[in-house]
């Protein structure tokens, strides 16, 4: 995710990876390229700037204008809501595990090593295996620091969160049975052993339902046509500064829509997704220092 400082009106000059005009500038210049050659035959070849119907082809750019407006409005906020609910079910994460460890801290027994040893470590597990769940790997997860046998016995083949998330459920019944977590203390941290998998389906449903395609790929070919259609209009009546402003306008459009498909799916690995690994080292830490 970029880090920057909101407030530094300079920084609209810095060029980052993320900057939708590099990766359209083979489209911009191709647009440009369209425009002068539009404007040259119009103008030199064509001597169409006596048309009526020519110089009448603005009025329904002016009319399509709103319209398309109104889809990549509708489109980025949209996309943005699929981020912020990301970032959202993250923090939710984040703050159940501290209240998970908090509570596990004042249950468990200070000499209890053992038990104190698993949770700290299958809590900041669950973290990171989600991480990479989520971002298409096959969410292998370095295991050369677990040493607990629980934990090196995990099929990297399965859905690797699930079976943490059951481990977990497995050693809270066990200390239930034994006696060293009570009824009133299993019911008191379910809800965060229950959060862990419902975080996880949350964050499935985002990331396996895009944008429907005809929707995503009718505002393309909204933007293509009505770009393609602006230079017969401009032509006219503005001659070659038509070729700048087609360009621009191009720009403007296609980097609304690059946007919208970059933060849609926010736990992917473009510029402005979601931190999860700061986010999952952040959780590690935390966990650590209360249990």
């Amino acid at each position: 995710m970029e880090i920057y400082n909101h407030k530094d009106w300079l920084s609209i000059f810095r060029v980052t990876r993320s900057d939708t005009a590099w990766k359209l500038a083979p489209l911009i210049f191709a647009t440009a390229a369209y425009t002068l050659i539009i404007v040259l035959v119009e103008v030199h070849y064509m001597h169409l700037a006596e048309t009526n119907w020519i110089k009448n082809i603005p009025i329904m750019h002016t009319l399509l204008g709103f319209a398309i407006s109104m889809l990549l409005v509708f489109r980025t906020n949209t996309a943005y809501d699929r981020w912020w609910e990301g970032r959202k079910l993250w923090g939710a994460l984040v703050n159940n595990s501290r209240n998970l460890a908090m509570k596990l801290d004042a249950i468990l027994d200070a000499n209890d090593k053992e038990n104190r040893e698993f949770f700290r470590k299958t809590i900041a597990l669950y973290a990171n295996a989600l991480r990479r769940h989520l971002q298409l790997e096959s969410t292998r997860v370095m295991l050369d620091e677990l040493e607990h046998p629980e934990l090196t016995s995990l099929d990297l083949s399965k859905h690797l969160p699930n079976q943490i998330a059951a481990l977990m459920f497995k050693r809270i019944n066990k200390l239930h049975r034994e006696g060293k977590i009570s009824a009133e203390q299993l019911i008191n941290i379910n809800a965060e052993l229950t959060s862990f998998t419902d975080i996880c389906g949350a964050c499935e449903r985002i990331k396996n339902t895009p944008i429907p395609y005809s929707y995503s790929s009718f505002i393309k070919k909204f933007i293509f046509m009505y770009v393609a259609t602006l230079p017969f209009g401009f032509a006219v009546s503005m001659g070659y500064y038509a070729v700048m402003v087609v360009a621009f306008i191009f720009y403007v459009l296609a980097s609304l829509e690059l946007v919208a498909e970059e933060i849609e799916d926010p736990f992917g690995f473009d510029a402005n997704d979601l931190p999860m690994q700061k986010i999952a080292d952040n959780i590690k830490k935390h966990v650590g220092e209360l249990i």
